[in-house]
């Protein structure tokens, strides 16, 4: 569908411009399907995986299930594209436990309020919203540094130019961090003393 190509070839554009971006290495790549998948393999060393027929795992570079055969902070960069709205909340756990600590996700999804919906509505796609997006990073430890809208804004060629009406275009991008909290360091113990003599 030429609609849905003109979002991808945009996506891969953009994300792997962010990977280079960043010293990305390993990294991970989660597509909702094998087109969805970019021709071009990004710098350093990384996993790219496609979500199989039926939501019945995921296919690429391995096949899979949940969890994925990866250990705990294993990746420094994570994509994920269109994830279903169903699994969204056991993905992003999943995401926190292999991202190291100052690691970064990105996160693309289509925009609910866009014009452009309408090359998609029809059939079926349902996106999850960005405020329950960010409400479930938040609570794996993700901590949700920006929110870009991008892409057309009700045709392929983007009837408006530049940066008109950002918050109608079609294509949402969330960059995350995995946020650790800091040990408390060895505190100074203060003197203790009486203030007056205790009664006998």
């Amino acid at each position: 569908m030429p609609a849905a190509r003109t979002i991808r070839d945009w996506e891969h554009q953009h994300l792997l411009g962010r990977l280079r971006s960043v010293p990305a290495q390993p990294w991970l790549w989660l597509a909702p399907s094998a087109a969805w998948l970019p021709e071009q393999v990004p710098a350093g060393r990384g996993i790219r995986l496609h979500q199989a027929a039926q939501g019945t795992g995921w296919h690429g570079e391995l096949r899979c299930g949940l969890p994925l055969p990866l250990p705990g902070e294993a990746v420094n960069a994570i994509v994920i594209q269109h994830a279903a709205p169903a699994d969204l909340d056991v993905l992003l756990a999943e995401c926190a436990r292999v991202l190291m600590p100052g690691g970064r996700l990105w996160m693309t999804m289509l925009n609910r309020y866009s014009p452009y919906r309408a090359h998609w509505q029809w059939q079926g796609a349902r996106p999850a919203s960005v405020a329950r997006t960010r409400v479930l990073m938040k609570r794996q430890g993700l901590r949700c540094q920006s929110i870009e809208r991008h892409g057309p804004l009700w045709s392929a060629s983007g009837v408006a130019a530049g940066n008109n009406l950002p918050a109608l275009r079609a294509l949402c991008v969330l960059e995350a961090e995995k946020r650790t909290e800091a040990l408390i360091g060895p505190m100074k113990a203060s003197q203790v003393g009486w203030r007056r003599p205790m009664a006998t």
